[in-house]
């Protein structure tokens, strides 16, 4: 049956043209840069993240044995 595709190529189908779209961050020039950008990335990060209030009772997406 040609012509019918599984939701898992369906959505590879449609992730490529998205990530094609993405212009590449230019490479940073030095170790100094390299962690600036890493740092202001994570700030942003935690940012996004701050705005949305979890109650304490929310458990974690896994679950970690020893």
């Amino acid at each position: 049956m040609a012509g019918k595709l599984t939701r898992r190529e369906l959505a590879a189908a449609l992730s490529v043209p998205a990530l094609l779209a993405q212009a590449p961050a230019p490479p940073p020039l030095n170790a100094d840069e390299e962690l600036k950008a890493v740092r202001d990335q994570n700030r942003q990060i935690s940012e996004a993240l701050a705005r949305f209030p979890l109650p304490m009772a929310t458990e974690p997406a896994a679950h970690f044995k020893a």
